[in-house]
C-alpha cells in the first residue's frame, strides 16, 4: 500500500481577498478504497476567477528502497480528472474530456481569465548532464507536490509531452520518478492525446504536398496548371479559395478572377518553380530509426524519375512542434503555420505552406493539439502537459498557451513551474531568449539541478554510459571530485543569473551521496551567486523531501530585484547572436562551414536576420565536443548548417555533427516493456 487515508487538514482559501471559509464550509469527503481523503469548500457559483474553491489531497505512504517507477504509479488510483479541474476552479465548459484521467483545457479561459494576475513564474533547468539524465522532470514535479500538497500554495506544473524515441530509446520516459510522478504514468509517456500523432500527420501531409507539386509541375504547362488549380464550378466559373488570396497578395496581384490575369500573372501566380536542393522540410517518425537520416524518394515508376535524397527527423524536431509551443492563440497558430518556409523557388524566393494552399488544412489536424492536456502528480497537484520540443535539436520548452492559462489559473501568490529541456546552457537560454520573448512573461525564479552524480563526471570521473554499472568513483565518497566539477555548476548560475533572475540550485539526493559531498556542492552554488541551494529528496519521499526547496523558491520569487534581460537584441545580425550565445558557452571564437555561410547570406536577403537564435547542439557538454566535460573554454564552436523555422520564429544553426534523428543503442527501452495481459497494465516502462 502506498497510500494512507487519514485527513489532511488544509485550509483553502482566496489569497486576493484573504476571505477564510468557516469551518461548516468544510466538508470531509470519504475516500474510495486506496484513496486520500478530499475536503471540498463550498463557496457560492462564482464566474470564472483564479481563485481555488476546492482542494484535491493525496498524501503518500513511501517505501525504501523505492519500488519501479511504474510500480509506484500503477499503485495509485488517480482521482477522476474533473476533480483535478475543480482544484484550478475549471467547469465543464473550459475543458474536454479525454477519458478519466485526461483532458483537454480549451484556450477559452485565457480570455475569460484575461483581467487576473498572474502567479510566479519559475523554470526548471540543470548542470550539463550524463546520459542517465540528473532528474529535472522528477524535480520539477516534486517541486510541486511540496508547494501544491505541503505548503498549501496554488500551483500548476507545465511540462511537455514526451517523445516515444527516447521513451522506447536509451533515456525512457519523462514523467519524473519515484515519489515525484505525472500519473497516469503510462498514458503520459504514449499516445497522451495524441497531439504529436498530429504534429506527425501534419508536418508529412505538407512534405507531401511539396514533391507532388515538384511533380505535377514538371508535367503540365502553366496553362494546365492554373485549369487545375482553379477549376470551372457547374456554370463554368472560375474563383479563387481564400488561401488562394494569400498567395495573390504576396505576388501583388490585386485581381480577383482567375479569367483576369496575364499569362504572365498565371505563370507567377501557378508555378511555384521550387528548386529540389533547397528543400529543408522533412518526414517525420516519432521513433529513434538511424537508417531514416537519408533515404532517397520518387524511386517508384510511377513518378517518372523524380527521384531526390532527403532525411526523415525525429517527430519532435519538426517545425510544427515549435509552433505549437510558441504559438499565442489560434489565429497566430494559422499564421505561423501558413508562413513556414519549406525552401525557395530557383529565383531563391522563399516557398511556404501557404503558397502550396496547405496551411489552412495544417491548420484542420493541428485545432485539437492548441489545448493544453490537464493531468495530475502522484499527490494530486495538477499539471499541464503541452508541446514537446527537444532542448538539443529544437527549443526545448513546453508551450506558452499552457503557461499562460496555468499563470491565471493560480494567480497572485500562486506558482508555475515549467522545465526546459537539458542543461541551463540551451533549454533555460531558449526559455530566456525565444519564449519569453515570444511570450511576454518574466520569470522569477530558475532552479538548476545538480547531482553528485554528473559533478563528479565533470571533475574528471569515468564516462558515465548508459546501460552499464557506474563506475565505483560515483558510489564512494570523494569530495574533491565534486568540487572540481562543480566548475561546471558555477559556469550555468552565472550564465542564468545573467538574466534577472534569482538562481536557486536543487541538489537531487542519491543514497550513496554523503553528507561531505552534498556539503561542498552547496558551498559551491553560494559561492558561485546562487540565492540558494537546498539538498532534495523528492525522488524516495515526494513532496515532502522537496519542502525545503519549495520554500527558497517562494523566497527567491518574493525578492526578486531585476527585470528580465536578453542575452542578445534582436536588431544583432545572425553572426552577431550566433556569437553571444557562443561566448556564453565559453567559445573564443566560431567557424562557419561554407554551407552555412551561404545559408546565413540567404536568409539576410530574404529578410529573416531579426530572429532569435535556437542552437542545435549536444546536451553533453558546453562546446560541441561532448566529450569535453566541465567548462571548456577557448574552443572554436563550429557551425555546419544553418536552417530557418521562419512560421515557428527562430534561426537554427547546426552545431558540430548534432542530428536530427537519434538512433537506437544495443539495448533499448523496449526490452523491458510490456502489457500484463491479465490486469491490462504496462508494465518495465520507466
Amino acid at each position: 500500500m502506498f497510500l494512507k487515508t487519514q485527513p489532511l487538514h488544509f485550509i483553502i482559501f482566496n489569497e486576493s481577498t484573504d476571505t477564510r471559509p468557516k469551518r461548516n464550509q468544510i466538508k470531509e469527503i470519504t475516500p474510495r478504497k486506496n484513496e486520500a481523503k478530499r475536503f471540498d469548500i463550498f463557496f457560492s457559483e462564482p464566474k470564472m476567477s483564479s481563485s481555488l474553491s476546492l482542494k484535491t489531497v493525496r498524501q503518500l505512504q513511501v517505501a525504501s528502497p523505492v519500488p519501479a517507477d511504474i510500480d509506484i504509479a500503477n499503485s495509485v488510483e488517480p482521482f477522476h480528472i474533473s476533480e483535478i479541474a475543480k482544484d484550478l476552479n475549471l467547469s465543464p465548459k473550459h475543458y474536454d474530456l479525454y477519458g478519466k484521467y485526461k483532458a483537454k483545457v480549451l484556450l477559452s479561459v485565457i480570455d475569460e481569465l484575461k483581467g487576473s494576475g498572474d502567479g510566479y513564474y519559475v523554470v526548471v533547468g540543470g548542470i550539463t548532464p550524463t546520459p542517465l539524465g540528473e532528474g529535472k522532470s522528477t524535480t520539477t514535479v516534486g517541486l510541486c507536490q511540496a508547494l501544491g500538497a505541503f505548503q498549501d500554495k496554488k500551483v500548476v506544473t507545465c511540462l511537455r509531452q514526451p517523445s516515444q524515441g527516447p521513451t522506447f530509446g536509451i533515456k525512457g520516459g519523462a514523467a519524473g520518478g519515484g515519489y515525484s510522478q505525472v500519473i497516469p504514468m503510462d498514458e503520459f509517456n504514449l499516445h497522451l492525446t495524441g497531439d504529436i500523432h498530429a504534429i506527425t500527420a501534419a508536418n508529412n501531409l505538407l512534405a507531401a504536398a511539396i514533391d507532388t507539386r515538384i511533380f505535377h509541375e514538371a508535367t503540365q504547362s502553366d496553362k494546365a496548371l492554373m485549369n487545375r488549380l482553379c477549376p470551372p464550378n457547374k456554370e463554368g466559373k472560375r474563383s479563387f479559395n481564400d488561401i488562394m488570396f494569400r498567395r495573390l497578395t504576396k505576388l501583388g496581384i490585386s485581381k480577383t478572377s482567375p479569367e483576369d490575369l496575364t499569362p504572365e500573372e498565371v505563370k507567377k501566380f501557378a508555378r511555384l518553380d521550387i528548386d529540389p536542393d533547397s528543400i529543408t522540410w522533412r518526414r517525420v517518425m516519432d521513433i529513434n530509426d538511424r537508417f531514416l537520416r537519408k533515404i532517397t524518394i520518387g524511386q517508384g515508376p510511377d513518378e517518372k524519375g523524380m527521384v531526390r535524397e532527403t532525411a526523415f527527423d525525429i517527430s519532435v524536431a519538426s517545425e510544427i512542434m515549435a509552433v505549437l509551443a510558441l504559438t499565442t492563440s489560434l489565429a497566430d497558430m494559422r499564421e505561423r503555420l501558413g508562413k513556414m518556409v519549406i525552401g525557395n523557388s530557383r529565383a531563391g524566393d522563399p516557398v511556404t505552406a501557404d503558397d502550396l494552399g496547405v496551411g489552412g488544412a495544417l491548420t484542420v489536424l493541428m485545432k485539437d493539439a492548441i489545448n493544453p492536456t490537464l493531468m495530475q502528480t502522484l499527490e494530486g497537484t495538477p499539471v499541464l502537459v503541452h508541446a514537446g520540443p527537444f532542448a538539443n535539436i529544437a527549443h526545448g520548452n513546453s508551450s506558452i498557451v499552457a503557461d499562460k492559462i496555468a499563470l491565471k489559473l493560480v494567480g497572485p501568490g500562486g506558482f508555475v513551474v515549467t522545465e526546459a529541456g537539458f542543461g541551463a546552457d540551451i533549454g533555460t537560454e531558449k526559455f530566456m531568449n525565444i519564449k519569453c520573448r515570444y511570450s511576454g512573461l518574466t520569470p522569477q525564479c530558475a532552479i538548476i539541478v545538480a547531482t553528485i552524480r554528473a559533478l563528479k563526471m565533470h571533475g574528471g570521473g569515468p564516462d558515465v554510459v548508459a546501460g552499464k554499472p557506474l563506475n565505483n568513483a560515483y558510489i564512494t565518497e570523494n569530495v574533491a571530485l565534486v568540487e572540481a566539477g562543480c566548475i561546471n555548476l558555477a559556469k550555468h548560475i552565472s550564465n542564468t543569473k545573467a538574466y534577472g533572475v534569482n538562481v536557486v540550485v536543487a541538489v537531487n539526493k542519491f543514497s550513496t551521496d554523503s553528507e561531505a559531498e552534498l556539503n561542498a556542492v552547496r558551498n559551491s552554488a553560494l559561492a558561485a551567486g546562487a540565492y540558494d541551494a537546498v539538498i532534495c529528496t523528492h525522488h524516495a519521499h515526494g513532496g515532502k523531501g522537496a519542502v525545503d526547496l519549495g520554500i527558497a523558491v517562494q523566497r527567491a520569487c518574493e525578492n526578486v530585484t531585476q527585470p528580465l534581460k536578453f542575452l542578445y537584441p534582436l536588431d544583432f545580425s545572425i553572426k552577431e547572436k550566433i556569437e553571444a550565445i557562443a561566448r556564453s558557452y565559453g567559445a573564443s571564437g566560431v567557424e562557419y562551414s561554407e554551407q552555412a555561410e551561404k545559408q546565413i547570406e540567404m536568409y539576410s536577403k530574404q529578410g529573416f536576420s531579426g530572429l532569435p537564435i535556437c542552437m542545435a547542439k549536444t546536451q553533453y557538454s558546453f562546446s560541441h565536443n561532448a566529450s569535453e566535460k566541465g567548462a571548456p573554454t577557448g574552443f572554436v564552436l563550429p557551425i555546419r548548417d544553418v536552417r530557418a523555422s521562419i512560421g515557428a520564429g527562430f534561426i537554427y544553426p547546426l552545431v558540430g555533427t548534432m542530428s536530427t534523428m537519434p538512433g537506437l543503442p544495443t539495448r533499448p527501452c523496449f526490452y523491458d516493456i510490456d502489457l500484463d495481459t491479465t490486469t491490462g497494465k504496462v508494465i518495465g516502462l520507466s
